[in-house]
């Protein structure tokens, strides 16, 4: 296959994927206000995707929280402004590393959970099974995932970036011998409001975005249990990318708005 041909088929395959992401995301803001509301599958999705992943989220962002700080207190020190680390550290944690580091970790694992799961589906001829018998797979499969995320993604977020702050204090204090009413102050004079909305933004958009990518996987799975297991690679890498690549504008469009 010449190099050529091989890059056709890329854009081929890159342009229907995200055709069919698309229209998988028309078809769930339709299905939204359709009955019934699956509740009960809600609070399922969100313990599975939430509750579960507090220890992977909050560990990353302790010693994220910890690294950022030590590295900011020894270069800042240079200059006399070690007592600054607070609001770099609540800054950096507020607007991007919070947000981005749980959507990366905790939407690769949820992701790639859902891929399987509703793959596994497909494959075995369950979600056919389901249309056969006049079931709106969309409102019962995927809608109540989006939800789940929508609503822990920014909690997860919020509980994350205070262990990050924590976790900067730490260092700030034991490490620097920074004062620890210096540390919250200085975040406090530094940091408004719209440092923390920007972050909880970004991660209401992320939870929605790694929902969706999960989801369109697993239903366009095939091949049996191999091509499952390449979608679910596939989606870990694709959710990585998505966070990244989504973070830019956001970031954009958020200094437009609110800067």
């Amino acid at each position: 296959m010449t190099v050529l041909a091989y890059a056709r088929r890329q854009g081929r395959e890159s342009v229907a994927w995200y055709g069919g992401l698309g229209l998988l995301t028309l078809r769930v803001a339709r299905n939204l206000r359709l009955p019934p509301s699956y509740l009960v599958i809600v609070a399922r999705e969100i313990d599975i995707i939430g509750v579960r992943s507090l220890v992977v989220a909050l560990t990353a962002s302790l010693f994220t929280g910890m690294v950022l700080a030590l590295q900011s207190a020894v270069n800042m020190a240079r200059f006399g402004a070690e007592n600054y680390v607070g609001p770099v550290v609540a800054l950096s944690i507020l607007r991007e590393l919070g947000p981005v580091l749980t959507a990366i970790l905790v939407g690769g694992k949820v992701a790639s959970g859902i891929t399987a799961e509703l793959g596994s589906m497909k494959v075995t001829e369950q979600i056919d099974a389901l249309r056969a018998i006049g079931v709106n797979y969309v409102k019962k499969l995927i809608v109540p995932r989006i939800l789940a995320a929508l609503i822990v993604f920014p909690l997860v977020t919020i509980m994350a970036d205070a262990i990050g702050l924590l976790g900067g204090m730490l260092i700030a204090v034991f490490d620097r011998d920074v004062d620890p009413y210096l540390y919250w102050n200085t975040i406090s004079y530094w940091v408004v409001m719209k440092d923390f909305l920007t972050g909880l933004g970004k991660s209401v958009v992320f939870g929605g975005l790694v929902t969706l990518i999960g989801c369109y996987n697993g239903l366009e799975t095939t091949g049996g249990t191999e091509g499952l297991g390449r979608s679910t690679t596939d989606t870990v890498v694709q959710v990585a990318m998505a966070v990244i690549v989504s973070d830019f504008f956001l970031t954009k469009l958020f200094l437009l708005l609110f800067w």
